[in-house]
């Protein structure tokens, strides 16, 4: 399953700028993969967090293969020596395991949150303990496949700004102006600016200042 946008959100994008729509005739259409279910994309983001892609992807395949199903029930049996077993560190594992009791318990009802306002879900889901705000709007977009998640917690997406635009620095008010602009379709402008930033786009680099490196005597 795939985040799904098409001709009218470009379309809407290209009309409201030229320099993006230069970028989306360049990449063409971004096929990026969702998760349905949003326990395994809670647990999936926490266990990701501060290790690099390949160890996320490790430490995901063994959870896979002994638990099968990732939810509160398998994940709440398996236990904490089980799961610290996969890799996970010890407080990852507990941030995991009150997530389990929480939606087991009911003090947390995920299908509550798939259907509040953006502000509302990102709110509750950043409420857990391993979740931040970030975590919580990547869950928005990759999970609940929200239209217009614009983070500017998204060091990426900063780096796409400033490369697409010639920004030496993103404040929070400039940022502001883009998200206005490219709402209600600021998750598809957010998919072209990662590609901006990951160098889809041959010429562009990156304004920010270099830091300079202070030389001993």
């Amino acid at each position: 399953m795939y985040f799904t946008y098409g001709k009218k959100e470009t379309d809407y994008l290209k009309g409201k700028c030229k320099k993006l729509a230069a970028v989306i005739d360049a990449v063409g259409p971004i096929s990026r993969k969702l998760d349905d279910d949003l326990f395994d994309a809670v647990v999936h983001h926490i266990v990701g967090q501060q290790i690099s892609s390949k160890a996320q992807a490790t430490i995901w395949q063994r959870i896979k293969d002994n638990l099968e199903t990732v939810n509160a029930q398998t994940v709440l049996a398996a236990g904490a020596e089980k799961l610290q077993s996969f890799g996970i560190s010890f407080k990852k594992t507990d941030y995991i395991l009150d997530f389990a009791r929480k939606v087991q318990s009911g003090a947390f009802d995920l299908q509550a949150v798939a259907h509040m306002p953006d502000n509302e879900a990102i709110a509750t889901l950043a409420s857990l303990r391993g979740i931040g705000v970030w975590t919580a709007e990547m869950l928005l977009l990759f999970c609940l496949a929200r239209p217009n998640v614009f983070s500017y917690d998204d060091l990426a997406i900063q780096r796409g700004l400033r490369m697409l635009y010639h920004h030496h620095k993103i404040t929070k008010p400039l940022f502001e102006k883009y998200r206005k602009r490219f709402s209600p379709y600021g998750s598809v402008a957010s998919l072209y600016l990662w590609a901006v930033s990951g160098g889809a786009v041959p010429g562009m680099r990156d304004y920010a200042p270099q830091k300079t490196v202070k030389r001993g005597k």
